[in-house]
């Protein structure tokens, strides 16, 4: 498999606040909730990165599409945000709380030499916000 990873959807429990947690709250660019005409069908995209969306999906319409139970797992995963400085972490960490995250581990120095800290949004996702010199983001400058 050539990995070609191009959505990345979480399955959230109420899409409204989620929506308002992404698009006011973080700053992420979004045309709101589409696809309400249809049964199982209401959905927020996001644009991340070139070729890369963000969907939240109701958690209740993921389950029914993919016929799993709905079982919240907050350590099963974590989406890493990498910026380019000490400084936007703690910046980035400060939106995500006045948005109504719950800061999980307050940014603080790595074992590894980089900084880091962590974030639930209202419905548990988990999201890491790093500075790692040895891998800063493209736009970094």
């Amino acid at each position: 498999m050539k990995a070609r990873i191009s959505v990345i959807t979480l399955g959230v429990d109420d899409l409204e606040r989620a929506l308002h947690f992404y698009r006011d709250g973080l700053g992420l660019a979004s045309d709101g909730i589409i696809g309400t005409e249809f049964e199982q069908g209401a959905v927020a995209f996001f644009d991340l990165q070139a070729g890369v969306k963000l969907a939240l999906w109701p958690r209740a319409s993921l389950a029914h599409d993919t016929g799993l139970a709905s079982v919240p797992a907050c350590t099963a995963i974590s989406l890493g945000h990498n910026v380019a400085s000490r400084g936007e972490v703690d910046a980035v960490m400060l939106q995500a709380a006045q948005a109504g995250a719950r800061i999980v581990k307050r940014a603080q120095d790595t074992f590894w030499g980089g900084y880091a800290g962590y974030f639930q949004d209202p419905d548990g996702h988990l999201w890491e916000v790093v500075w790692n010199l040895q891998w800063l983001p493209p736009d970094a400058g």
